[in-house]
């Protein structure tokens, strides 16, 4: 939905040296809305969009289709520019500390948001110190269109590497920042607005892992920073984990690029130790955590009645997905061993049955997902040959091309150190289930071993083995169809 009004026509045609740049739009007309945006926040004017009680009000049908074209035209950067010259964001700040009225606070925002797409007017917006603690204090706004907009204006102003250091310090500074964002992923239900504070926390962790490894160790913020008055009266204790992935449930069904970004930010976590604990460690974390990511791997990502291709468009979010659940898994395979060192068990074989306790959800259905990935990219393969081979692309193409080679690899990389973590660890039974279900057969056997051979050679013999006494027909086939792993006597 268009929220705003296209910009209006201009009289600075009429009248030599008014039009702002090389636009057609009017200086005059642009500085009578910013005169009346002052005459708008000052209380002895009692003017519509502002009430001597202090209640929210609503702006007047007239302001607001006007600042509303401000809005579309501060697109252009002569206009922002100007708006810049005439000290917009001063009057920005009073709107902010004396509007009671949400629109008007959005519109502003908005304004701030498209001016600072260009470097200059980014700069100037990001080194005045005190704009920049006005605009983190609206991520505690209570309308969710005001903080979409402030959301959109932090990720632009993160995105500009000339500036990014600087919010990132003044966000490590503003420990509200912590719980406002953790608020919203964990209460919205307004998936545009996940997916853009989505973005920012995954843009924050991957600009600094200092500020990452603050958020993930914390509980609550001892001090909320600089006093909100619109705040919520008590915010509860945030953990990052659960906040995270009550926003990726939000948006798994109405936004895929929202999930591939919170899927991202769990794959940022388990960069760090202490993220991988985060998940694994927290009550009832790990489970909930696993649940999601298994659910989506097996039920919905790349289904068997989904076309090969459906690798490409998905092969991102799946490489978040598979890393963190191979993270997970190690974790949790490293934990059962030296339970077992400790009980004095060693030697005793670690199966998937010893996870099933801690995340009830682990069986050969994960392993089937995994190898149909392998399949599915072996289509993609062929495919992207055939059509090199067929056309002549020019340099974009082939860089394009190149991209999305780039990208599989990554993704079959992880889908190959999962798969092999898994099989090792199979035992007879399990192996036996997954003959039955028809996840194993000759097959997607052979499959998983043109891909994991040779590097993971001692995890597909380690398989091998336990197949020989589940099934000895299907290794004797396996066998000869891959001659380097005869048993050797």
């Amino acid at each position: 939905m268009d929220r705003n009004p296209s910009p209006p026509s201009s009289e600075a045609e009429e009248e030599e040296g008014d039009a702002v740049g090389g636009t057609v739009y009017s200086k005059h007309w642009l500085f009578s809305i910013l005169t009346r945006l002052i005459e708008v926040i000052s209380p002895e004017q009692g003017e519509p969009g502002v009430s001597r009680e202090g209640e929210q009000t609503e702006l007047d049908e007239e302001m607001e289709n006007d600042i509303c074209k401000v809005w579309d035209m501060s697109m252009d950067e002569d206009v922002a520019l100007f708006l810049q010259e005439f000290n917009a964001p001063d009057i920005f700040m009073g709107v902010f500390a004396k509007s009671k009225c949400p629109r008007l606070t959005e519109i502003c925002v908005g304004i701030l948001g498209n001016m600072a797409c260009f470097q200059d007017i980014c700069m100037s917006i990001s080194k005045d110190e005190n704009l920049g603690q006005v605009l983190l204090q609206r991520l505690c706004d209570s309308d969710s269109p005001t903080l979409l907009e402030t959301s959109r204006l932090l990720l632009t102003c993160l995105s500009q590497p000339e500036v990014a250091n600087v919010w990132v310090e003044r966000i490590r500074e503003s420990p509200s920042v912590y719980d406002c964002l953790c608020f919203i992923m964990s209460s919205s239900t307004n998936v545009e607005l996940l997916v853009k504070v989505g973005e920012v926390v995954d843009k924050l962790f991957d600009l600094d892992e200092e500020l990452m490894l603050n958020w993930i160790k914390n509980g609550t913020c001892q001090s909320m920073g600089p006093s909100i008055d619109d705040s919520p009266e008590e915010l509860p204790d945030f953990k990052i984990v659960p906040c995270i992935l009550e926003a990726a449930k939000q948006v798994r069904s109405d936004n895929p690029e929202g999930l591939d970004v919170y899927m991202h930010i769990l794959q940022l976590l388990t960069t760090v130790d202490e993220g991988i604990q985060a998940i694994v460690q927290a009550p009832e974390g790990g489970k909930e955590t696993w649940s999601l990511l298994y659910d989506l791997v097996c039920h919905e990502l790349c289904q068997p009645d989904d076309p090969a291709i459906i690798v490409q468009e998905q092969k991102t979010v799946l490489a978040s997905i598979l890393s963190v659940l191979s993270a997970m898994f190690a974790s949790q395979t490293e934990q059962e061993y030296i339970k077992m060192r400790k009980s004095k068990k060693g030697g005793e074989k670690i199966s998937v049955l010893n996870l099933v306790s801690y995340y009830c959800i682990l069986d050969m259905p994960l392993i089937g997902s995994l190898i149909r990935i392998l399949q599915y990219m072996e289509g993609c393969g062929k495919r992207s040959v055939d059509d090199s081979k067929k056309s002549k692309q020019d340099e974009t193409g082939k860089a394009e091309l190149h991209e999305e080679d780039f990208h599989l690899k990554i993704l079959k990389d992880i889908c190959c150190e999962l798969l092999s973590n898994m099989l090792q660890e199979l035992t007879k039974e399990n192996i036996l289930e997954g003959l039955n279900q028809g996840h194993l057969n000759e097959q997607t056997c052979s499959c998983a071993f043109q891909n994991l051979l040779p590097l993971y050679f001692t995890s597909v013999e380690s398989f091998l083995e336990v197949l020989r006494e589940a099934d000895q027909t299907l290794a004797d086939n396996l066998e000869k169809r891959f001659p380097s792993l005869k048993v050797h006597t």
